[in-house]
């Protein structure tokens, strides 16, 4: 059988540790033997970000802009420990953030649902979908460790040196401090893509603030998502079915918990982390779910949501068998390439992604599954696989597809 071709490359961002390893199984096993891959290849591995100061990341994300779709392995963000590990120039910023910045994304996470992976939640029925603002906050704040008495005050300085004051809190001993900020720019980039994913995706889309206790920051969000729909979205949601609906971020918690699932809740950037690792460990594990950033301007880059599974990779290195879970890795790879042949109206590469996700997700309700699953499925008796069991368990499954 003739190989798929493809005519715009993706951008391939390699990445770290036991991720790295699946990566080329991935490669080899399930995508190589059925298309002729067109990628433009960057290593983000640590070594060669250290290598490089950086620029590769920068390059790569530069790159996502020029190609629209990009596929990413996980990376390690270095700490102390790493700094002496890896003999570090010094501690390189997280890929992603670096990635995000550049690109002006927001970030979207769902869960991979799949039958004997039965949600905590037990009325979720379909994936809910985090969308994370992922800018300012606590993420970019300044603290401010406050010895003794005294206060603590706002002040903008304008250009033209006028000095506007609020008063944070008269001190009277000890205690902590605080500063966070955020762009309207930023805040308008992410409106529009969870605008424009819902659409994409032909689901409904939540958004959620405390406005009432925030009445300037997080009022400001509320305001501008509003806006930005009812002049440029309204009629489109309308005509797609679908619907855009605002409530305080306790009163969306309370809906979550009682829904069946089924549409986009866009979160800001605290709220975002907390509630995808909420949603991600409800259904199941962190392992099946989903993870792609999208920006205004319409580049997507795909990723796994969890880490490099570092302790796997310890074990690997020392000749010991694993079993690590490549399901979020494997959809990475079946985004990107769904939305590339979307873009380049490829319909046999979009079909492919479609194949090798079922073949995926059957291999797993068969009761062939690794580790981390097979310790919380309702199925009985399930066949545990190593990593590489795994997916050649996947690739005999797409043969008969």
């Amino acid at each position: 059988m003739a190989k798929i071709k493809m005519t715009t490359p993706i951008v391939e961002m390699d990445g770290d540790e036991m991720t790295r390893i699946l990566w080329k199984m991935i490669k080899e096993d399930l995508l190589e033997p059925y298309i002729e891959l067109n990628t433009e290849y960057y290593d983000l591995g640590l070594e060669y970000r250290n290598e490089t100061n950086d620029q590769v990341t920068i390059d790569a994300a530069n790159a996502t802009k020029k190609y629209k779709v990009a596929v990413k392995c996980a990376t390690i963000t270095p700490n102390a420990a790493r700094m002496t590990e890896y003999d570090l120039k010094e501690m390189w910023k997280s890929p992603n953030g670096t990635i995000r910045a550049i690109l002006d994304g927001t970030v979207f996470r769902a869960p991979i649902v799949v039958k004997g992976i039965e949600p905590c939640v037990k009325n979720w029925k379909k994936p809910i979908t985090i969308a994370r603002h992922a800018y300012g906050d606590v993420y970019k704040n300044t603290e401010m460790k406050i010895p003794g008495p005294g206060k603590v005050e706002l002040v903008y300085t304008a250009e033209d040196g006028t000095e506007t004051r609020e008063l944070v809190h008269n001190y009277a001993g000890p205690g902590v401090a605080q500063g966070m900020h955020n762009l309207c720019g930023s805040i308008e980039s992410f409106a529009r893509s969870c605008f424009n994913y819902a659409l994409d995706t032909k689901q409904d889309l939540w958004f959620a603030t405390k406005d009432t206790i925030s009445k300037k920051y997080d009022h400001t969000f509320k305001d501008i998502f509003q806006e930005i729909f009812d002049k440029d979205y309204a009629d489109k949601f309308k005509e797609a079915g679908i619907t855009y609906f605002y409530t305080l971020i306790d009163d969306a918690v309370a809906r979550v918990m009682k829904s069946e699932g089924g549409y986009i809740w866009a979160c800001k950037n605290y709220d975002g982390d907390v509630m995808s690792d909420m949603v991600s460990s409800a259904f199941g594990s962190l392992a099946m779910m989903t993870s792609v950033l999208v920006s205004p301007d319409g580049n997507y880059e795909y990723e796994a949501a969890h880490g490099t599974v570092q302790r796997h990779y310890y074990k690997h290195l020392k000749g010991e068998e694993t079993s690590t879970n490549s399901v979020a890795t494997i959809f990475a790879w079946t985004g990107a390439l769904r939305k590339r042949g979307e873009l380049d109206g490829n319909e046999e590469l979009m079909a492919f992604a479609d194949k090798l996700e079922k073949a995926t997700i059957d291999t797993i309700e068969e009761g062939k599954m690794t580790k981390d699953l097979a310790l919380i499925t309702t199925l009985e008796n399930p066949t545990v696989l190593n990593s590489e069991g795994f997916i050649k368990a996947i690739a005999e499954k797409l043969e008969t597809l």
